[in-house]
């Protein structure tokens, strides 16, 4: 009875423990987790890990634990703060800003100058036909279509 309790407490440790590790970057390679590489310091921090748990700390305190000893790049999921999110949203942000640029050519290319000018110079509004007329010799030709 108790060799089932000791057995089944070894799995528990060991399945956290692999948990962890698959959360922890090798310092050494870089790419690859802890539970994967087989590069000494990662032997050594998948044996601090299960020391921690058989000590009683929770993941929480052994991630942190980590991540003061080895800094923020040794876990995979990093905090999110103010750095992260300039990261994250630029690419957002820089796409706004271009859709805004394409709008605006948009909108340029729609709205004649000269019809809004001789709009204020006459003081009375265009009628639709003369607006067309004036649409239809001042507008330039789209430029070609380049195929290469």
């Amino acid at each position: 009875m108790a060799a089932e309790e000791d057995v089944k407490q070894r799995q528990i440790i060991e399945n956290r423990a692999r948990n962890i590790s698959h959360n922890v970057r090798c310092t050494e390679c870089g790419s690859q987790s802890i539970e994967d590489s087989q590069a000494d310091v990662a032997i050594l921090l998948r044996k601090l890990i299960r020391d921690e748990i058989k000590a009683g700390k929770s993941d929480k305190e052994i991630y942190k634990k980590l991540e003061d000893e080895y800094g923020e790049t040794v876990l995979y999921a990093p905090k999110f703060d103010l750095q992260t999110a300039g990261i994250w949203l630029s690419p957002v942000i820089v796409g706004g800003i271009a859709a805004g640029i394409w709008a605006y050519q948009k909108h340029r290319q729609r709205t004649n100058v000269h019809i809004m000018a001789l709009n204020l110079v006459r003081g009375v509004p265009l009628t639709p036909r003369e607006k067309g007329t004036m649409l239809d010799i001042l507008t330039p030709p789209p430029p070609p279509r380049k195929w290469w």
